[in-house]
Parts: C-alpha cells; structure tokens; sequence
C-alpha cells in the first residue's frame, strides 16, 4: 500500500486534542475482534465490471484486508450492477461509479486497481494505473500487441508496482505439480511440449443500429476505429450467450489463438524453465474468417522451437494438441487440464517432490498471493516479466499464422530477425486522442 496518513494515527491525534471529553471508539476501528483496521486495509478500484470484472470484485471482497471503493464501466447498467454488488456486500452506499477510469485511476485512495476490460483496453488502462502508483490484478492477455505489451513492462519496472496476472493456473496444485514434476526431470529429458486451447469462431455481419441509452461507445471503441454500433459487436459476455463476440474481432482481442491460448503457453513456459526467454522461431498455419464481424484466426497449428531444444506444437483443440498442456520427455509424460491430470508411468502422480528438488513458488490462490505481494513489496506467482514472455508467444502465433512462413525471433532483442513485415506487426495504430506515450 501507498504510504499515507494512517486512520489510527489520525484517532490518536483526536483523543489527544480532546482529552477532555469522553471518545468511544468502535473496536473494528482498532483491529480487534480478528478485524483488519481499516488503514490496514488494501482499497480496490475495478475497471471493467461485467462478468469477469465482477467474479473478481467478490474475490476481493470476501478478504477481510481489502475494501473495494470504486467501479467503473462504459456500461451504466453494469456500473450500476457492480456499485449495487459492492453496496449490498457492505451494507452502505459508499461504492464509487465511474465511466471514465481515468477519474477512478485518479483517487488518491485507492492502492490496487482491477483490470478487466476488452483486452484492447487493457494496456492504456494499466499504464495509467501504473503511472499513478497503483498495483494491478490484470486480465489476460497483456495487450493487443507486442508494443503494448513492452511498454507496460518497461511502466511496471519504473514505478516498482506489484503485478499479478490473471491467468490464475500457475494458483492451481495440479498446474504447479505437473510443472515440478517436469522441472525435477520425472520424465527424464523434456522434448515436446502440446498446447491446445479452444478454437475461435467466425460471427455473421450484425445489422446497424442505434446505440443503447447508457452505453458510452465511443469510450468503449476507445483506441480501436471507430465503426458503426451494432448489438453483437461489443455485446457483453453473459451465460445465456456465451462468449462476446468482441474475442473474434481484431480491433479488440486476437481471437483465442492469443485470449485462451495465454493460459496454457503460460504453463507451458513454465513447465519449461523458460520465464526469462521465448521460443526463437515460429512456423504453421491458420485458418480465417472469409466473411462476416469476425476476422481472428480460427484454427491453427504452428510449431516454435526453443534454444534448450525443445519443440512446442501449439494448434486449436479440433487439431493434433488436446486440451491443455502435454509435456513430453524420453522417459514418459505428464498432462495437465483444468479438468485432469494424467501421466505415464501412471505412479508419477504418486510422485513426491524431495525438499531439496526444484520447488516452484507455492500460491493456491492468486488473489491472496497478490495481496501477500503487496504487504511486503514482494514478486507474485505470475509477474510482468513472465507475463509478457507468455504473452509474446501469443503474439508468435498470431502473426505467425497469419504470414504463414518460418519467422526467427531474438529472444534478447525482442524482434523478428531479418523480417520487416513481421516486425511491423507488433504494434498497432491507435485512433486519436489516445497514445500508448500518453500514460508511459
């Protein structure tokens, strides 16, 4: 937390000056009865409200440690949705509600912001949180390119907030267990790794039509162009459903080639020992769109090689790679799901890692870790600089499948080698007045 006035320091100060008439002060102000004074207190502004945003204001919430005071959205229905959450959870009307996060991000208040926006909202929202001093829970992936990317990590190392990334597996036991295993050489040497994650799909054109009262558009377009409002465009990710079909369309998200797949590459760069590089090639294809909203890809199958020697076969779930992670050695292998974990020989499941093997850092909950983090100023499970080398991966593959050709990668100097187009693209225009220099 920012270091400020604390509340106590301020009851003191009040019984001092008034010494003569009698003070009664509640006991949860003081911390007792096992609460968390509330100077102690991390305070929480979320951005981005609607599902997902939501699923992490209660997360926060149930922390006795943490008080959310703010919400903002572009949506006033789900402003209202998540300001009356927030409400009814605290018993008062104290929530804050923005539609302009910068307003939020502005509060001299607030410790921790919660991000959970369109993912081309995401770096604009994290850097002026972190140009403000603020720590972040943020939502896969990083950005919508690789600029965005960068330049965030570059924002967090300067102002030395603490990040977590919300891909959350690495808080999962059986994620961690497959990667200790694999990092302990239960397999014997690792020689493939299979990722597969969900494939896109293809959206029909939606008709034009007035935008809804309530809705700011134009603040939800943001840096994206700015096209005509239709209901499908940037409908909100509900059960009845299923997912918006903004993940399909590049403006605002790469499609589940980089949105979903960030979950397990993720894992897989665990596993690997491979946090601090990336693969150094990328080759494969991909299939797209031939009309309609949606112009992500939608099926993929593409290979990187690493400079350990070890080959990752990335492709959608309806291709060669099941499902999750599958880690591959010459003694045997381990995969891991968010539904299962298998292994041959099967008796590596029964496997313990010895004290003095290679333990991984231990998080059964992402949000604590992040919280833990914040009261000591210390790394979480999932870091900025894990975070975008993840992410850069995905970007491997988005580009990759589109240009459809061998692409070398510079691990050091974060650049495609001897290719100017594929270059090109790891950054992206964006409509006035927003700039990526804006909040950097």
């Amino acid at each position: 937390m920012k270091k400020r006035f604390p509340r106590r320091e301020f009851i003191k100060t009040g019984i001092a000056v008034t010494a003569a008439a009698p003070l009664i002060v509640p006991s949860t102000v003081l911390g007792r009865d096992g609460t968390t004074p509330p100077n102690e207190k991390v305070v929480l502004g979320s951005v981005g409200v609607g599902v997902r945003g939501c699923q992490n204001l209660r997360q926060f919430m149930q922390r006795g440690d943490v008080h959310v005071a703010a919400v903002c959205d572009v949506s006033g229905q789900q402003r209202l949705n998540a300001k009356q959450l927030v409400d009814t959870y605290y018993e008062d009307e104290n929530c804050s509600a923005y539609n302009d996060f910068r307003e939020l991000i502005a509060r001299e208040d607030i410790d921790l912001i919660s991000v959970a926006t369109p993912d081309h909202w995401h770096a604009l929202v994290g850097l002026a949180a972190a140009h403000a001093g603020k720590d972040l829970y943020y939502e896969k992936p990083v950005g919508v390119s690789f600029e965005q990317a960068k330049t965030l990590r570059a924002a967090i190392h300067r102002y030395q907030n603490v990040f977590q990334f919300g891909t959350q597996q690495r808080s999962t036991r059986n994620f961690r267990f497959a990667c200790e295993l694999v990092r302990n050489g239960r397999i014997g040497t690792l020689k493939t790794i299979y990722v597969g994650a969900p494939a896109s799909r293809a959206i029909p054109q939606d008709p034009i039509i007035p935008v809804p009262d309530g809705f700011d558009y134009d603040m939800w377009l943001g840096p994206a162009q700015k096209v005509p409002y239709s209901y499908q465009r940037c409908r909100p990710h509900n059960d009845k459903e299923s997912w918006s079909c903004w993940y399909h369309i590049r403006d605002y998200c790469l499609g589940f080639i980089v949105n979903w797949g960030i979950h397990h590459l993720d894992i897989a760069q665990w596993g690997n020992g491979t946090d601090s590089t990336t693969p150094v090639d990328v080759e494969g294809s991909g299939k797209f769109p031939k009309d309609g909203m949606a112009n992500c890809c939608l099926e993929w199958e593409l290979e990187f090689n690493y400079a350990n020697g070890v080959k990752l076969i990335y492709s959608d779930n309806k291709g060669r790679c099941e499902q999750g992670v599958r880690f591959e050695g010459d003694e045997g292998w381990v995969h891991v799901s968010r539904s299962k974990l298998e292994a041959h020989p099967k008796s590596l499941l029964e496997s313990k890692i010895d004290e003095g093997e290679n333990h991984l850092i231990k998080s059964d909950d992402p949000y604590e870790n992040l919280l833990n983090a914040i009261r000591d100023r210390s790394g979480t499970v999932c870091p900025i600089d894990s975070a975008v080398r993840s992410d850069t991966i995905c970007q491997m593959a988005d580009i990759g499948s589109r240009l459809q050709r061998k692409l070398c990668w510079n691990p050091e100097k974060e650049e495609f080698i001897g290719d100017a187009e594929a270059n090109k693209m790891l950054s992206r225009s964006m409509r006035e007045p927003w700039t990526l220099a804006a909040f950097s």
